[in-house]
């Protein structure tokens, strides 16, 4: 489907779905308003209101970054794995191999107890004394955290795809030390802004300037927590694996037939239309011509593989999920979790009030949001969830 509404601004905003409610509409032409944003603003299929800007905002600014646009998990995103095994092997096995997960796995704000395999090898560690000065206390905590999930809409999925093949999939981010760093960064950015004398038209829209020293500290602790994002998740994949090789494979290692680890909510420099601009996707995926992603349906429904097209006009982008189509206090009081445990028939996952936020009527149809965007992806796996472990 091409783009089903454009909003008139400063900027044009091109949205690739009718279903924008109006805060969401609000929120992007505010974000369209501002000085430094280039070109236009691309809202995904799966946009919902967020803090400022818009969950499935794509936006490109020239001169300048907005920290709580990317948001306050920074590279937050989404990895999957195509395993060499048959998805009937988990019959019978999902409750025993759920707890395994999370076993191996800590949620919520917990950590490991003792860093996980490989965590203290890696490689970003050697610049953490380059971060900001009040997240230098922060390192033991973060290498505990390392190849955790956290909380939220946080997950770890075990699903089947068309042809019966078993995939892991999971979404997390850069855990406390990202939502750290964020935090200091945008209370620098609001300072700036109250120090220019500008006045945005959310505080949540404040920015940095490019050849600042608040800028380029921003962009080194911001590229560091989505390397940071990136390695959580690649951790987490490696003990699923572990527990499944030693509960369906018999100790054997799994060796994936096919692997994708994509942010969401970041920043990049990247050329498009003839400039070089800062790209931030807030609930978004970088799906440039061939490039591969991973777009998340709500647990008891299926997600998507997807091949990127390369939409120029979506600066090469699609959505992210879903995308909620109610806040989560809303759901709570809408649903019973007899709903709940209707809605998640089949699936392996908690059926409690913990989750009842997270369930799928809470959410937008993923096979419209799919439908929506056919010019910026193709679908090349349908996988449906069978076991799920939420954060």
């Amino acid at each position: 489907m091409p783009i089903r509404q454009t909003l008139d601004g400063r900027v044009p905003v091109m949205i690739w779905t009718d279903d924008a409610d109006p805060e969401s509409l609000r929120q992007l032409r505010n974000v369209a308003a501002l000085p430094f944003v280039f070109h236009h603003v691309a809202a995904m299929a799966d946009v919902h209101a967020g803090i400022g800007a818009t969950i499935g905002t794509v936006m490109a600014t020239k001169g300048a970054v907005i920290p709580a646009a990317v948001g306050v998990d920074i590279g937050c995103g989404m990895a999957a794995l195509k395993l060499p095994l048959d998805a009937g092997a988990m019959q019978g096995r999902r409750p025993e191999l759920r707890h395994a997960i999370e076993r191996s796995i800590p949620t919520g704000f917990e950590s490991h107890r003792h860093a996980a395999p490989g965590a203290r090898s890696w490689d970003g560690w050697r610049r953490f004394k380059d971060l900001h000065p009040r997240a230098q206390h922060l390192l033991d905590k973060a290498m505990a955290q390392l190849g955790t999930l956290g909380g939220g809409n946080h997950f770890i999925e075990l699903c089947r795809d068309e042809e019966g093949r078993a995939w892991v999939m999971l979404h997390s981010g850069s855990r406390h030390v990202g939502k750290c760093l964020a935090d200091f960064h945008i209370s620098e950015a609001k300072a700036f802004v109250d120090r220019q004398g500008a006045r945005p038209p959310d505080p949540a829209l404040s920015h940095l300037e490019d050849g600042t020293r608040a800028f380029d500290a921003y962009m080194h602790d911001l590229l560091w927590a989505q390397d940071y994002a990136r390695e959580n998740r690649r951790i987490m994949l490696d003990l699923v694996l572990k527990d499944l090789s030693r509960l369906l494979n018999g100790g054997r290692p799994l060796t994936p037939e096919a692997e994708i680890n994509c942010h969401h909510n970041y920043a990049a420099r990247e050329r498009h239309f003839g400039a070089e601009v800062i790209v931030t996707r807030k609930g978004a995926v970088r799906a440039g011509v061939g490039e591969m992603g991973v777009v998340p349906g709500s647990m008891g429904t299926k997600s998507f593989i997807v091949r990127g097209k390369g939409c120029p006009e979506a600066y090469d982008s699609c959505s992210h999920g879903a995308g909620r189509r109610m806040s989560r206090h809303e759901a709570k009081r809408r649903f019973t979790v007899a709903d709940l445990k209707e809605a998640t028939q089949g699936v392996e996952c908690r059926k409690d009030g913990g989750v009842l936020d997270e369930i799928p009527q809470a959410y937008k149809p993923i096979d419209d949001v799919i439908a929506n965007q056919s010019d910026l992806v193709e679908v090349t796996v349908t996988l449906k969830q069978v076991l799920c472990v939420k954060g």
